[in-house]
């Protein structure tokens, strides 16, 4: 028997109340799979686009961020 046919097999043995408790935590679990998902795509996104610039010269100055008043 396959996994996924254990999991029906045993949810068809639960009550309905706990089949419904199975459902909301299936569907967490999936929901945290698609943000970890997003999360990840994010970095390697953020990473990607700043490869390269820590070898780069900086352009400014601490005097340049300072501001004076006259």
């Amino acid at each position: 028997m396959s996994l996924i046919e254990t999991i029906i097999k045993d949810v068809h043995a639960l009550s309905e109340s706990k089949q419904v408790e199975v459902l909301d935590f299936v569907q967490y679990l999936r929901l945290k799979a698609e943000k970890q998902e997003i999360n990840d795509w994010a970095e390697f996104s953020l990473s990607s686009a700043m490869r390269g610039m820590e070898d780069e010269q900086v352009p400014y100055s601490l005097n340049d961020i300072k501001e004076s008043f006259s």
